[in-house]
């Protein structure tokens, strides 16, 4: 397998997944802060704003653990 197949299948891997599922979290400080914001400002539009990318943020690691748990021992870099 090519080096530049293997770059390809990382999104599929377990490494590729875990690496998703770390970058998806540290997305999630950012909203907290606009959330702690928004609720300080009682600006209420953006504390729905922040809601919503929660919510999306919540959805995305349930997709990402699902994957994770699908991909097994079928790791796409291992084999």
């Amino acid at each position: 397998m090519s080096a530049l197949t293997k770059a390809k299948g990382f999104k599929k891997s377990k490494s590729g997944t875990y690496l998703s599922i770390a970058g998806t979290a540290f997305g999630a400080l950012g909203v907290a802060k606009r959330l702690k914001k928004a609720r300080a400002d009682k600006d209420t539009l953006v504390l729905i704003d922040a809601t919503v990318s929660a919510v999306a943020i919540v959805t995305g690691l349930a997709i990402l653990y699902r994957e994770l748990k699908r991909l097994g021992d079928d790791d796409v870099l291992l084999g």
